[in-house]
């Protein structure tokens, strides 16, 4: 991607370190997947807009060498429609309806028709709030946008979590399934989003038990094994709720967190092992 990646350095040197090469190369055609002891899904940021070809180089990748995560958990990750997978079986889940791709308009007024309120409208399959929009869940502009998107895709709606301005939002990182470190990201004024992009901030936090709780249950009902998790919550009707769960390229806030890239190394050695 033409956007530095900002820590997979700090991966590469903490391997280097425990006697590990590791080499950072695009996914797809190119490299022989077979020369690796092991495949680790990084920086893909790109995959949103060809979903279906990277979840087939996976597949394929990880037919010649393991690849973290797997292919079955990336697919199932790949779409949000696992949210509500995860609501159904009892993890805390910031409430969200999905709008099927071409579907007619009064599907469309009947998915906003469930929110009262501000709303925040965003693809199925998406990263870095691209495509996103906070707006008045009863606007044209509501059912506007979310026709533009279902024209091409799937999409969702979240009630608009004031929490998130008020708090920001909680990334809690995993490793082998283990907590490692966990962030605060307060979106910049006047803004609701928590990406660095947009000017929002970052601190190392320490989570709560309420927090850790959700984040594990929420792990627990991943449908295969995960080398790397980061699990976003945010403050909903007064306890933690899941927004995201990413297993796919998720910002690892390495550089936020002494040691971090170190224990993510020894979970890889450990694999390797």
């Amino acid at each position: 991607m033409p956007e530095p990646d900002p820590e997979v350095h700090l991966l590469v040197d903490a391997l280097a370190e425990r006697g590990v090469r590791a080499g950072v190369v695009p996914w797809g055609a190119g490299t022989d997947w077979t020369t690796a002891g092991l495949t680790v899904v990084r920086s893909p940021w790109d995959y949103t807009e060809q979903p279906q070809d990277f979840l087939e180089w996976a597949h394929a990748a990880a037919a010649m060498a393991p690849v973290v995560n797997p292919p079955n958990v990336l697919t199932w990750n790949a779409h949000k429609g696992y949210l509500a997978e995860l609501a159904a079986s009892g993890v805390p889940v910031v409430p969200t309806r999905f709008a099927r791709r071409g579907a007619p308009g009064g599907e469309l007024v009947a998915t906003l028709a469930g929110f009262a309120g501000e709303v925040v409208i965003k693809p199925a399959v998406s990263a870095g709030a691209v495509g996103v929009l906070r707006v008045a869940a009863d606007a044209p502009r509501a059912l506007a946008h979310l026709g533009q998107l279902t024209a091409v895709g799937d999409a969702m709606v979240q009630p608009f979590v004031e929490s998130v301005v008020t708090r920001g939002e909680i990334s809690m990182l995993f490793f082998g399934g283990v907590h490692s470190h966990t962030v605060r990201k307060v979106p910049a004024a006047g803004d609701f989003r928590v990406q660095t992009a947009y000017g929002a901030r970052t601190v190392q936090v320490e989570p709560t038990a309420a927090e850790l709780a959700v984040a594990g249950a929420a792990l627990a009902a991943v449908p295969g094994e995960v080398t790397y998790a980061r699990v976003d919550l945010v403050e909903y009707d007064g306890a933690p709720a899941l927004m995201e769960l990413e297993l796919i390229e998720p910002e690892l806030f390495l550089p936020y967190a002494p040691g971090s890239a170190g224990r993510f190394a020894d979970h890889l050695v450990a694999l390797l092992s």
